[in-house]
């Protein structure tokens, strides 16, 4: 068993420097940790709050040796922080989650394999890598979604194809890059998992997050989820943990599900960090997903997570920053009349620059009742600007 980094007694590090990471060293910092970001950006938000920004590269030698040298343990903030840097990390030091899972997460066809072994059902696929591959698709397989078989996210590196002519022309837009092609199944919405895992083997799980996205991205998050039978939840936990589990997974992972309109349950994709669906631990639980990342690096005791407060958490996306009405010119949104409100909760990134679809800050809202926290969510995302008809 590895020894217990305690309070106030070591530096972590985090590879990566945006939101999450920045999230992230605040948890560490609360406890007394110093805190050590690698990230190429000068201006990233987590180097900014951290007590030391090491700017390389994710695979530069010397910025890897600086981070090892000063961090008794190294974890990621995002999936695509190269697997080899991890696993060289890993030569000296503890990282969670490790290289071989973060290469699961970032690989779909890997990652949809990991789900067959743990007995999760995802939907029909076929991996295309070659043209007799293209030619091998199944009838049943359309219509689908061709996915890139890596590096992407929010929505990109994604085409909706119907018919043999539209996946052709799809493969060819996206460079004849490894694809994954989906069946395209009948959504009744979608939910997520996150779960705590020691290198015990401890596992601890936040309730089941209900989750609209708009345009592939996150909008909103509602917890309790407000339309998931207390079954399926619990179909949803077992179905992460046992993820987890299969892979010996440390350290903090989303598991993002689709619920069918038959009831099925059906893994969409996973990510090994904290998630952004996960953003409303911070205000409506006792610990948040972030200090649960710093427990299961360091070893400290995963104690499972209390929520306190119905909550709905609306992402900021950087068109809040631009009126309509006046195109090109960036604006500060009403934070005053946002605030204004009862139980509304502002975390914003530190980013120098607002940009369409950029992610900003969230508005968590928390709330004796989950009645309350809809109304006051829906208020306040229509002083923003935001659909709030979820």
């Amino acid at each position: 068993m590895r020894a217990i980094l305690l309070p106030g007694e070591s530096s972590l590090g985090v590879m990566g420097g945006g939101q999450l990471g920045r999230m992230f060293v605040h948890a560490a910092q609360s406890l007394g940790f110093r805190t050590v970001v690698l990230d190429p950006d000068a201006d990233s938000p987590a180097g900014l709050v951290a007590h030391e920004h090491i700017r390389a590269d994710y695979l530069d030698p010397n910025g890897l040796s600086q981070l090892a040298q000063q961090c008794a343990a190294v974890t990621t903030e995002f999936e695509n922080v190269p697997a080899k840097a991890l696993e060289q990390l890993a030569q000296t030091r503890f990282v969670a989650p490790a290289g071989a899972a973060v290469a699961i997460c970032q690989d779909r066809a890997a990652e949809k394999a990991h789900f067959a072994a743990s007995a999760v059902a995802c939907a029909p696929y076929a991996v295309i890598t070659t043209e007799a591959d293209l030619l091998a698709v199944g009838d049943d397989l359309l219509p689908g979604i061709l996915k890139t078989a890596t590096m992407g996210y929010d929505g990109k590196g994604q085409v909706r194809v119907r018919s043999r002519s539209d996946l052709a022309a799809a493969w060819a837009e996206l460079k004849q890059v490894r694809c994954v092609l989906e069946q395209m199944l009948p959504l009744a919405l979608e939910i997520s998992v996150i779960s705590a895992r020691s290198d015990r083997g401890d596992i601890v799980q936040f309730p089941v997050q209900q989750n609209l996205h708009i345009d592939g991205i996150l909008a909103v998050t509602q917890v309790p989820a407000p339309d998931v039978s207390q079954e399926l939840q619990a179909q949803a936990l077992a179905s992460a943990a046992r993820i987890a589990a299969s892979m010996n997974y440390v350290g903090v992972l989303c598991v993002e599900f689709f619920v069918l309109q038959d009831g099925r349950l059906i893994v969409n994709e996973m990510a090994p960090r904290p998630h952004n669906s996960g953003h409303y631990t911070m205000n409506a639980c006792d610990l948040s997903q972030f200090d649960l990342q710093v427990r299961a690096m360091t070893g400290l005791p995963l104690t499972q997570p209390r929520l306190h407060s119905p909550t709905v958490m609306l992402n900021l996306l950087g068109d809040l920053w631009f009126d309509p009405a006046v195109p090109g010119v960036e604006r500060t949104p009403a934070w005053d009349a946002v605030l204004a409100l009862p139980g509304t909760h502002l975390h914003l990134y530190g980013k120098a620059s607002a940009r369409p679809g950029r992610k900003m800050g969230h508005l968590n809202i928390t709330a004796a009742t989950t009645e309350q926290a809809e109304s006051v969510a829906r208020q306040a995302a229509t002083q923003l600007g935001l659909a709030a008809d979820w």
